[in-house]
């Protein structure tokens, strides 16, 4: 991660996105790409898109545009949550409010179509304390407050997996194009090039987009690839991943297969990760707050990795986001079972790259590609920020493998909404009224997963118990 302010070309901080503030810079940016359609989406709890689309003229005048309150009480399966002492829970409309930074084109519609991410504020001008974008927001202010920066890359892992029409059926990899369905060795180029045609296709529209890609690489599951971005303003990143996942998915399905940001999608592969880089750095001058001043990792270093290894088993539930996600969770897969830190050291759930001073960060391994890109980078900086402010120590690092040590992370989903219920410290970081929503969201999503009968119980205990 460089040491600098993080802006790009334009000065916006959103991937090369044209520096658009006023209605005549919309009309005008419309008319030169002669967009039809413009698609207003709103990021849900789970990081869906949720909006309206509506033609160009009318989006270029800049009226309010609204939603219905219930969007953020939708869980992943289509139902609605309710609580008791809920008053928000009604039909009542929001005013959508477009952040026109991510103004970008839609390069797979078959006509000129646009999309734009916007925020959602009660009809008295305040934020929508449910929403993800709200809750990045208020975690990046407290960042600002203290002159502080937050600077992070996320890495996107993913599956391309053959249509999947029945649910009852396990998953499958793609046909490459040498008729056969890939390989699981990590990093290889043949890997990457048997899906060459949707890469090519994610290249494209990621470039019309003005989305950066920094490399894409074969992971170590069959048919499985990562996308790393290019570091930069938090939510300028969560923007960015917003539209990869919906990019990846309209490539892969150009050419009839799927593509799916499930942490755990076939039981003998590997999980999918979705890593955040993160470091700190000073507003005024840019310096990297991670390395002192000679060079060497800071106070406030060690700080965001005991705040990290305090606070996140609280926070796993919104990187680990449903019930799959724990399957990817486990020992010797390629993914974190603690919350150890080690230099260079894959197998921590906290990983230090090596790097120059002014380049200094910390990975966090635990977070799955299926979390919602705004909560989980809320969540992470959050915990960091808590370490730094209180001046929290971590422990040794760790030198081999970080497998042979005991779990430091919640087995499963209700262990997870649990500890997020007693951390009050970070409740009040992500808003009160907002981790309210979501474990109640969270534990109703698990009980209709109780209700569905699994394979394996047919299988083990139909005749046997």
């Amino acid at each position: 991660m460089a040491d600098r302010k993080v802006k790009d070309s334009n000065g916006d901080g959103h991937g090369g996105a044209p520096v658009i503030k006023t209605a005549a810079d919309v009309a005008r940016w419309l008319k030169e790409h002669r967009i039809e359609e413009v698609e207003c989406a709103v990021p849900d709890i789970a990081g869906v898109a949720r909006g309206k689309a509506m033609p160009a003229q009318k989006f270029a005048e800049l009226k309010p545009a609204y939603l219905p309150v219930s969007i953020f009480f939708q869980g992943i399966a289509g139902g609605y949550v309710e609580f008791e002492g809920d008053s928000d829970y009604t039909e009542g409309d929001l005013a959508l409010v477009p952040d026109l930074s991510t103004l970008r084109v839609a390069p797979w519609a078959k006509s000129p179509t646009a999309q734009v991410i916007h925020d959602v504020q009660w009809q008295n001008g305040r934020e929508v304390e449910y929403s993800p974008r709200t809750v990045l927001k208020r975690v990046m202010r407290l960042y600002e407050h203290e002159g502080w920066q937050a600077v992070v890359a996320p890495e996107i892992e993913f599956y391309l997996t053959k249509p999947n029409p029945d649910s009852d059926y396990p998953l499958e990899p793609p046909i490459g194009r040498t008729g056969r369905a890939g390989t699981s060795q990590s990093y290889s180029l043949t890997g990457v090039d048997e899906y060459t045609e949707v890469i090519d296709d994610i290249y494209d529209f990621a470039e019309a987009q003005g989305l950066k890609i920094d490399t894409i690489i074969q992971e170590a599951g069959i048919s499985q690839l990562e996308i790393n971005l290019q570091h930069g303003d938090p939510m300028s990143l969560a923007d960015q991943v917003f539209f990869f996942k919906r990019t990846l998915r309209e490539a892969a399905l150009r050419h009839g297969c799927y593509a799916t940001f499930m942490a755990k999608p076939m039981a003998n592969e590997p999980g999918s990760a979705m890593h955040i880089h993160q470091s700190v750095v000073d507003i005024e001058t840019g310096r990297n707050l991670f390395s002192d001043k000679n060079d060497k990792p800071s106070e406030l270093f060690y700080g965001f990795l005991g705040g990290l290894q305090t606070h996140l088993p609280a926070a796993a539930c919104l990187l680990a986001p449903y019930v799959n996600s724990y399957r990817r969770l486990v020992r010797d897969s390629a993914a974190p079972i603690n919350l150890e830190w080690g230099i260079d050291n894959r197998t921590t759930g906290l990983r230090v790259p090596v790097s120059p001073p002014e380049a200094r960060r910390i990975e966090n391994r635990l977070a799955g590609c299926d979390a919602n890109p705004y909560l989980a980078i809320a969540a992470s900086l959050a915990c960091g920020y808590l370490g730094m402010k209180n001046e929290l120590k971590p422990r040794a690092a760790v030198k081999g493998s970080a497998y042979a040590h005991e779990y430091q992370i919640p087995r499963g989903l209700m262990d997870a909404l649990d500890l997020l219920g007693e951390n009050k410290e970070l409740q009040k970081l992500l808003g009160t009224r907002f981790t309210t929503l979501y474990r109640e969201m969270k534990r109703s999503e698990y009980a209709a997963f109780m209700r569905v009968i699994s394979p394996w119980e047919r299988e083990h205990l139909l005749l046997s118990v």
